[in-house]
């Protein structure tokens, strides 16, 4: 059923009044060219902007992650250097990753490891461990790390034979689905199966994750992110892709289908109906890309197209559509479920986009089927001098409000922070140099989430793959 004219102004007026004061974030920009600034005084270590924050970043003498005064951090897994409990080396490229509670209050993490193409072309690849393999030409999939109260860390393999896996999300029957952001088939980059699906592995029984089952009823294409509305039980799938820029999906589950674990390998291939979607503004104009919103709190109606080969036997899927029939977006990236919808990044925009940023965050509220835009970054002009933020990628909701946004642009790397009223804050800085010193790189952030208790930040170094545990004052952050 389409969304009316009458009912998207009606929507519009409810989810548009006071956008950028209400919900879990506001507008870290609000122009088109404007920066993000972090709201802590740097020289004086003051919160400038009405106590947001914790502080100033202290570099790290170990030369990995610099946080406020107070925190400290605790490396988990580190590739190259950690083991498996089979004796392995810890996998590479960490990506996303997800907390769960394990047997005798352990914490266990799923985390992605972003590695595509041949085993070949990586030093540490996923072991392939018997029984969990999908395709033994593969580098990529998923280990699981379990954390006991006393400090020791276990891990091991939770799926193999996987692509370039990258964001994924966590289910709310607590499972994982991991995510293959590639289009590779059989016969393409040395691959013996077709790749571009989505997984689940089970971070508890060992044994739902044999034989490892592609879950072909979310299509196959360059998969990021996925979370899934437990109230309807619908999923939304972001892709990142490019020529044309990625879409957001809906996939619907069939009529009196239930939820739960092991439930969805259960399914056929083209079980549920697999949609992609098309948005209109405020006067029932059709919206080509989400880059052409500049302004917080831009609020858009939100219909659903079908797929007409979700399998992309032929062609991609978002080519598989003529202009006008949906809205397309470049790097749809990190996704994560909270306050009633989904929060979902774009993380940047160039030439390929009607309208260029540095950054984009969308709030989906399926009730009313309409799309908000909370946060804009401008583009920023010098992204080697610290300060502003650019291109968020992995993103969580915080138990003390706001979001945590990894960050994945170009230059300096953060962890930071967004408040409810717009404001944000540093939380971490990337000090691993991985190029040389006259021109220093810094790896993307990945895999940013809370322990289930609240108490602790996991994030990643995606290169060379270093597991991080964040503990420190936490407290509720004010609206400034």
């Amino acid at each position: 059923m389409s969304l009316t004219r009458r009912d998207f102004a009606r929507n519009s007026a409810i989810t548009g009044a006071g956008v950028a004061l209400a919900g879990s974030v506001g507008a870290l920009a609000t122009a088109p060219q404007a920066l993000a600034s972090t709201d802590i005084d740097a020289e004086s270590g003051a919160d400038a902007r009405g106590g947001v924050g914790y502080g100033p970043l202290i570099p790290d003498p170990d030369g990995i992650l610099a946080l406020p005064a107070g925190f400290k951090y605790r490396v988990i897994t580190y590739s190259g250097r950690t083991k498996l409990e089979s004796g392995e080396i810890t996998p590479s490229n960490h990506d996303g990753t997800a907390t769960f509670d394990g047997p005798r209050g352990t914490t266990l993490l799923v985390n992605n490891h972003e590695l595509k193409g041949p085993r070949a072309n990586w030093k540490y690849p996923v072991p392939l461990t018997e029984g969990l393999v999908y395709d033994p030409a593969a580098s990529g999939g998923c280990t699981v790390v379990e954390v006991r109260p006393g400090g020791h860390v276990a891990e091991w393999v939770g799926i193999a034979g996987t692509s370039t896996n990258c964001a994924g999300g966590r289910t709310p029957w607590d499972t994982w689905l991991t995510c293959e952001e590639t289009e590779d088939k059989a016969g393409t980059n040395g691959m013996t199966k077709d790749h571009g699906y989505v997984f689940e592995v089970d971070p508890i029984d060992h044994r739902a994750n044999r034989v490892p089952k592609p879950l072909k009823f979310f299509g196959r294409y360059a998969h990021e992110a996925v979370v899934i509305d437990p109230r309807r039980g619908h999923a939304y799938l972001t892709e990142d892709a490019a020529s044309p820029n990625g879409l957001l999906f809906r996939w619907t589950p069939p009529q009196g289908f239930e939820h739960g674990r092991g439930k969805l390998r259960t399914l056929a291939d083209d079980a549920g109906a697999l949609q992609a979607f098309k948005c209109f503004d405020s006067g029932g104009q059709f919206v080509d890309d989400l880059s052409r919103a500049t302004k917080i709190g831009t609020v858009y109606g939100v219909d659903w197209v079908d797929v007409p080969d979700r399998d992309a036997k032929t062609v991609a899927v978002r080519k598989q559509f003529t202009a006008g029939q949906v809205t397309h977006a470049r790097k749809l990236e990190g996704m994560w479920w909270g306050d009633g919808g989904a929060y979902i990044v774009s993380s940047f925009a160039r030439a390929e986009s009607p309208v260029q940023h540095d950054g984009q965050v969308w709030f989906y509220d399926p009730k009313r089927r309409t799309l908000t835009l909370k946060v804009l970054l401008g583009v920023n002009p010098d992204p080697s001098v610290d300060g502003a933020f650019d291109g968020p990628d992995n993103i969580t909701v915080s138990p003390y409000g706001g979001l945590v946004i990894a960050e994945d642009g170009e230059g300096i790397q953060h962890l930071f922070g967004a408040t409810d009223s717009g404001k944000t804050y540093p939380i971490a800085r990337n000090e691993l140099n991985i190029g040389t010193e006259d021109e220093p790189e810094y790896s993307e952030f990945t895999g940013v989430t809370f322990s289930c208790d609240g108490r602790t930040l996991f994030a990643n170094i995606q290169t060379p793959g270093i597991m991080l545990a964040i503990t420190g004052p936490w407290k509720r952050q004010k609206r400034g």
